[in-house]
């Protein structure tokens, strides 16, 4: 192999929606793109203690698309394991993965300590996938790029972030590779996309020109298309349960989906559509993940119509703020009706799981499940209806009502992705669609190759391909 042969490995979210790592092998240098975390089935999370197939300290630098943890959670196993380059990401991006990669050590922490207490593990002691140290060390190796044009960040590469719509500061990157000759090839990863026309984030740009494209695809097999509107949706399963002095349940993701669903509830309460009710907003990663989401209100990061009279107006008027565990221990004595928001969205881990043990058992409480969940977590289970949730070790009846909101996801749907995806009149050579279910990128794939031309594949976990023709370096 020449070192001017360019290979593309696909460590994560191949045939999955989680886990996004790639690696990019080229002039002699290996550069990751994302490093996050397997959620959902156990199989899937039984990925996360294994070892990569290279060695953490060959990799030169890693750049992130954006900080939600399928993207950014296995960047403190990696600094464990020897990583020492930097970690190239956008402002807001950098204040995100410090909160939430020090929430996510935590709530591991934590979570083996009470597996440890109550004997549930099968694995004697149970440990956490890294600790707060490994959090600690990597947001020393953060390093901000400027958004607004091209970086160097090695030798013959250069990388422009490009807006992608989806949550704060997410982008997606075009790297730009210079052979010995001088001429140059690009490839182009999505990240995730978000949605047109959504409050609180602006639209994704159009898509970056490149020879290769790594676009995502979570949901590539169907659109968002409603029948009924989200307010509608809300206001209808929120006011019934509010009526019967229920409390309703939200887990929703602290960073993007949190402050978009204070933002709607402010907005039914004053229209009088929902009983006004008090807010409890228990998730200490929530709470800061909004005051970042205040420091960086402008044009480029969020939409107009979260001011008022020149305020901010994501929380309803009666919000209360949970960040001690003490603060949230008190929800515990506090009946309906209330609306409780708590991270984390997919029901895997975290304060809700308390919350969640204590309400759904009960036939006027009410779980909002607010966007995607993925396959083998609690949220997806009770999606399909099953009668009983495993939390800490205990099979819990499911007897609250239990509504799945349509519409509110931050991913884009497959008109949405295509829309993007002709949204740049260059068509790529070669198309790779990761972070999607195999049916849902496959469907994606073909009306990619139908209506567009294009030449696509689904790489397998682990693949490793070799991208130089593709690239016009050959």
């Amino acid at each position: 192999m020449s070192i001017d042969n360019v290979l593309l490995g696909f460590h994560g979210a191949a045939r999955t929606v989680t886990g996004s790592r790639y690696l990019l092998h080229a002039c002699g240098q290996r550069t990751g793109i994302d490093a996050g975390i397997f959620q959902g089935y156990r199989s899937l999370r039984r990925l996360n203690w294994r070892e990569p197939p290279y060695p953490a300290h060959t990799v030169d630098r890693i750049l992130l698309t954006h900080a939600h943890i399928d993207h950014i959670g296995f960047l403190p196993r990696l600094v464990r394991n020897g990583f020492k380059g930097p970690i190239l990401c956008t402002d807001a991006s950098a204040e995100l993965v410090r909160l939430l990669l020090m929430d996510s050590a935590k709530i591991q922490e934590e979570d083996a300590r009470h597996a440890n207490k109550y004997r549930y593990s099968k694995h004697s002691p149970a440990l956490p996938l890294y600790s707060s140290q490994d959090a600690k060390a990597t947001l020393k190796q953060l390093e901000v790029i400027d958004p607004n044009g091209w970086v160097d960040v090695g030798p013959r590469l250069r990388a422009r972030w490009t807006g992608a719509g989806h949550i704060l500061g997410s982008c997606s990157i075009e790297i730009e590779i210079t052979a010995n000759r001088g001429n140059t090839g690009t490839i182009v990863f999505s990240g995730d996309i978000g949605r047109y026309d959504m409050p609180l984030h602006p639209d994704p740009q159009p898509r970056p020109e490149s020879q290769v494209l790594v676009c995502e695809s979570t949901y590539g097999g169907r659109n968002h298309d409603l029948d009924v509107s989200v307010d509608d949706q809300m206001a209808t399963a929120i006011s019934r349960c509010l009526e019967r002095r229920g409390t309703v349940l939200i887990p929703a993701f602290a960073v993007g989906r949190s402050q978009q669903l204070t933002f709607i509830l402010r907005r039914l309460m004053l229209e009088g559509r929902i009983p006004q009710a008090r807010v409890h907003i228990d998730s200490p990663m929530a709470v800061n993940a909004t005051g970042i989401y205040g420091r960086h209100m402008d044009e480029h990061h969020l939409d107009a119509d979260v001011f008022e009279d020149g305020r901010q107006v994501l929380f309803p008027d009666d919000v209360e703020l949970h960040k001690t565990a003490k603060h949230s221990k008190e929800l515990n004595r506090m009946r309906g009706p209330r609306i409780i928001i708590s991270a984390s969205g997919m029901l895997t881990a975290g304060r809700v799981l308390h919350h969640l043990k204590r309400l759904v058992g009960d036939r006027k409480n009410l779980v909002v499940l607010a966007g995607y969940q993925a396959p083998g977590t609690r949220g997806r289970a009770i999606l399909e209806g099953q009668r009983t949730v495993r939390i800490h070790g205990q099979d819990l009846a499911v007897r609250a009502e239990c509504v799945s909101l349509h519409g509110l996801s931050a991913h884009a749907g497959q008109s949405e992705l295509m829309r993007w995806a002709a949204s740049c009149e260059t068509k790529p050579r070669q198309t790779f669609l990761t972070h999607g279910e195999p049916e849902a990128a496959w469907a994606l794939a073909h009306k990619m190759e139908r209506e567009l031309g294009w030449n696509v594949d689904l790489p397998e976990l682990d693949q490793t391909l070799d991208i130089t023709d593709a690239l016009g370096l050959g």
